[in-house]
């Protein structure tokens, strides 16, 4: 998707009501299919970020009116619920929003076309105390506008974004908010279907993915262990990683969940009195079944069992048949990839290269699945209250289970990098290694995807090389092979960086500001091209920041400055200058006065 407004009717956070940004104009529609991320830059508190927390709240909501799953006490009611989910309802709660889609797969006739490809025009529009409504903006045979059509039901998700991925480096909990309401609404559809005893497809149904730090080594896994020229090319060029030797998962099978209430009726009064009758182990779901024709097929568990080098059971931490911890352990060879190319490969029928991004988001989704279990300590208490909140911080909310309380955890993930001969495991890895792993990870994981990015600050941990370089390997990881030259997706970032922001077009770039007085959020395009600009011109011109050292640095020089005006002997303290202080502009300028006033002038 490309996004191409959006207009906000009401206040949100910083953001006031008629705020308005244009992200691809007309004259650009040509260039939907290259990679341009728009870059918000703008001084902390500035407001760029409150577009990146608005966009994922819109699409929360809309993606919610439309899960065939809710959780039960999810929804409004007037006694029971007051602060329940309404369609009506949003945060924010008036929005206009037009993105470009590729044509659905509903036939759409008098779509754009562009490049020989039919596209198609979205608008979300929500008023206040109404549900949003979508609907598509056609053109006729003759290229003039028709009326806009309203997509209703369930073809609706067939204009959404295929996912909506958010990553943020700190604690920006806003836009995390949406993405950690959407895990507990899949947590609770997994637990629905397994405490009812209905199938389960091994996989949410909600798109947002929110990708923090207990995400790094389920992405790397999944790249090694399905690997392609194109991607390691990546990792290795800038991190030195070739590959992983090893690595354990091991799953907690103890905890149990009291069955539906309809399942429990059936029971009879000894059985409801048994604990193992009327509970059932929260992974058993991801466990094998018999089919209709008496055919085993296998679960998720089962599948990671028959890829690992070797596996045991462990009763040792729980009571007779409480429950059990599995040790998963995999020594990464061709064999091994082989087997999990058996069991969690995905054929496109479109290239070998694509079948391996799809077979690693195939595993990563799996992945994800069993760490969603980690919720399962949350009480129904405190979820009641995320899923009401437009607000709620969530570290301060959501506990994280110890690492040995956890249903699923990765251990032992040793590294094979370029000159380190011993044991390199991924925890050993710096915080700059670990956020270029994450965030250039995920984008090859869904690098086929029409998804849309919402990269929160992703350079914070770079050193100035990486940072420099950042948006480079962006693009190498999203047009890491030929099939990514047809999708067609979106980037949005923030940074403080002037290496990112000299990567972009100043078409691209977007410069907010914020009225100290009135707390009036603006932005603007900047006047001159940023694409190729110096670091130090887009600081002055960017973030108002004149001198290129720091505020002590430039103290010592003011002291400096005013004992020449005071008299004292010009050499003396070029002497002084030079000694204290290392090269700059305002350095060179000081010495420049210094001299000039021994001659005179």
């Amino acid at each position: 998707m490309k996004l191409i407004r959006l207009k906000l009717d009401v206040h949100f956070r910083s953001l006031p009501a008629g705020f308005e940004v244009d992200f691809l104009r007309e004259w650009d529609f040509d260039q939907c299919f290259e990679f341009h991320p728009y870059c918000f830059a703008g001084r902390n508190g500035s407001g760029k970020s409150n577009v990146l927390e608005a966009l994922a709240a819109i699409f929360y909501h809309i993606e919610c009116i439309h899960l065939d799953y809710r959780p039960e006490g999810f929804e409004y009611d007037e006694q029971t619920n007051p602060e329940g989910f309404q369609a009506k309802v949003c945060d924010p709660d008036a929005f206009e929003l037009e993105y470009m889609f590729p044509e659905s797969q509903s036939g759409d006739r008098h779509s754009l076309e562009v490049q020989g490809q039919k596209l198609t025009h979205v608008r979300i529009t929500k008023r206040v105390d109404e549900p949003p409504a979508m609907c598509w903006m056609g053109t006729s045979e003759d290229g003039g506008d028709i009326e806009a059509q309203e997509i209703t039901g369930r073809t609706v998700k067939d204009y959404l974004p295929t996912y909506v991925i958010g990553y943020s480096s700190g604690h920006n909990e806003i836009l995390s908010l949406p993405f950690f309401k959407m895990r507990f609404i899949h947590f609770d559809e997994y637990r629905d279907h397994l405490t009812r005893d209905v199938p389960y497809d091994g996989r949410p149904e909600g798109r947002m993915v929110y990708l923090d730090e207990q995400f790094s080594q389920a992405i790397l896994l999944c790249h090694f262990l399905f690997p392609s020229e194109s991607v390691l090319n990546v990792f290795e060029a800038k991190i030195g990683i070739r590959g992983v030797q090893r690595f354990r998962i091991i799953i907690r099978r103890h905890h149990r969940l009291a069955l539906a209430e309809e399942r429990m009726r059936a029971l009879s009064k000894e059985q409801r009195e048994n604990p193992l009758q009327s509970t059932v182990e929260l992974t058993s779901r991801l466990s094998g079944h018999y089919d209709e024709h008496d055919v085993l097929q296998l679960g998720l568990i089962d599948k990671l069992i028959k890829c690992s080098s070797a596996h045991h059971e462990d009763y040792s931490a729980y009571s007779e048949e409480e429950g059990y911890d599995l040790f998963l352990d995999y020594w990464v060879n061709d064999a091994t990839k082989h087997a999990f190319q058996v069991h969690f490969g995905a054929a496109s029928g479109e290239s070998k290269e694509v079948d391996k991004a799809k077979s690693a988001l195939n595993l990563f989704q799996a992945f994800q699945t069993l760490m969603t279990l980690n919720h399962y300590s949350v009480d129904e208490e405190t979820k009641a209250e995320m899923y009401q909140s437009p607000s709620l911080y969530v570290n301060e909310t959501i506990s994280t289970p110890a690492s040995h309380e956890r249903i699923t955890r990765f251990k032992e993930g040793e590294l094979i990098k370029v000159g380190v001969k011993a044991p390199l495991y991924v925890k050993a890895l710096s915080d700059g290694e670990h956020q270029f792993l994450h965030t250039i990870g995920l984008c090859l994981l869904y690098r086929h995807e029409s998804a849309l990015f919402l990269l929160d600050e992703p350079e914070t941990h770079l050193n100035p090389d990486w940072r420099a370089s950042y948006i480079s390997t962006l693009r190498a990881a999203l047009e890491a092979d030929a099939a990514t030259k047809n999708v067609m997706r979106e980037v949005l970032l923030t940074s403080h960086s002037p290496f990112i922001i000299s990567d972009c077009r100043k078409e691209n770039v977007l410069v907010f500001t914020k009225n100290p007085e009135t707390e009036t959020v603006t932005w603007q395009r900047p006047e001159f091209e940023t694409f190729g600009a110096s670091a130090n011109a887009i600081t002055i011109k960017v973030f108002n920041r004149k001198e290129t050292i720091g505020n002590y640095a430039l103290s010592k020089l003011a002291g400096l400055r005013q004992r020449l005006n005071d008299g004292e002997p010009p050499d003396q303290l070029i002497d002084e200058a030079g000694q204290e202080l290392g090269d700059s502009v305002e350095k060179v300028l000081f010495i420049n006065q210094a001299l000039n006033k021994k001659e005179g002038k």
